[in-house]
């Protein structure tokens, strides 16, 4: 398994419909647990993986979350990046579109290199 997602229960589904697995989260309690449990036994060879999801051996190396998960891991997602280590995690926008004051990912390398077209 090389992607995860966490997010709400429609887009869990969706995702499994691609072939990734996820978990529901519905609030921040829920999502600071999964998060935790899928980066607290991390092998750097193997990956991470939900311990009691069933997943075996099989390891994650990119989470996908919504915004609003990402909201809600807070300083946890923000600890776990600056680590530089895997799973590398992705935002994307939840069912209800993007979040206010949220930059694309267009807008943000736009701001890096200076330019606007």
């Amino acid at each position: 398994m090389d992607y995860f997602f966490l997010g709400d229960g429609e887009l869990v589904t969706a995702f499994r419909f691609a072939g990734v697995q996820g978990a529901r989260v519905s609030g921040p309690d829920e999502a600071v647990g999964a998060f935790r449990k899928l980066t607290e036994n991390w092998n750097e060879t193997a990956g991470a993986a939900l311990p009691d999801a069933g997943f075996g051996s099989e390891g994650c190396r990119v989470l996908i979350v919504t915004e609003e998960v990402a909201d809600w891991l807070g300083g946890v997602l923000t600890e776990w990046q600056l680590r530089g280590r895997y799973p590398l995690v992705v935002e994307i926008p939840g069912l209800s579109g993007r979040l206010p004051g949220r930059k694309t990912l267009v807008d943000s390398i736009r701001e890096a290199i200076g330019i606007h077209v």
